[in-house]
């Protein structure tokens, strides 16, 4: 009996690809929680604080960036898979089937948050409408692998990588 290696496993539908994502998002929901938590501790409760407006300290949303981020990279490089990816059974590998290397996973991940640069368009268009812009982007982003002969998504075609299907 032979077996399959990463670069001959069959690439990942989107479907099961979204599906993974909303699983990382409950993940990622709760990491910003905890985060969030153990800053107001530190902080004594101030780190929002609220005279006619609500303002944040300005070191929390990078905080909070950086640490989603180290979320990402570290699966991606440990073992390919974010918690979101092991129940789907999908793996994020090179081309060639190996493990990602540093450069890829950082590559991937600032290639798939580039949509969140259309936030900036909160001032001028509203933040209904920036949301929205943001929610088209990765629409698109992702929508690209329906019409990939291999399945990846823009950031995948950036970084050089692929979701591919295992077990």
């Amino acid at each position: 009996m032979t077996s399959i290696t990463a670069s001959q496993s069959p690439a990942c539908p989107l479907w099961r690809r979204l599906i993974a994502l909303v699983y990382d998002l409950l993940a990622v929901v709760a990491i910003v929680m905890v985060v969030g938590y153990v800053c107001q501790r530190i902080t004594g409760g101030s780190l929002v604080t609220v005279d006619g407006h609500a303002h944040i300290a300005w070191w929390y949303q990078p905080l909070q960036a950086v640490v989603v981020s180290a979320y990402f990279i570290a699966s991606w490089l440990r073992g390919g898979q974010t918690l979101g990816m092991r129940p789907w059974r999908i793996r994020v590998t090179r081309a060639d089937g190996g493990k990602l290397t540093p450069a890829q996973a950082l590559l991937r991940l600032l290639a798939a948050a580039l949509p969140l640069l259309l936030l900036a368009l909160a001032p001028w268009a509203g933040s209904r409408a920036a949301l929205w812009a943001v929610a088209i982007g990765w629409a698109a982003w992702f929508g690209f692998g329906a019409i990939d002969p291999r399945r990846r998504a823009i950031h995948d075609v950036i970084a050089r990588t692929e979701l591919r299907r295992i077990g």
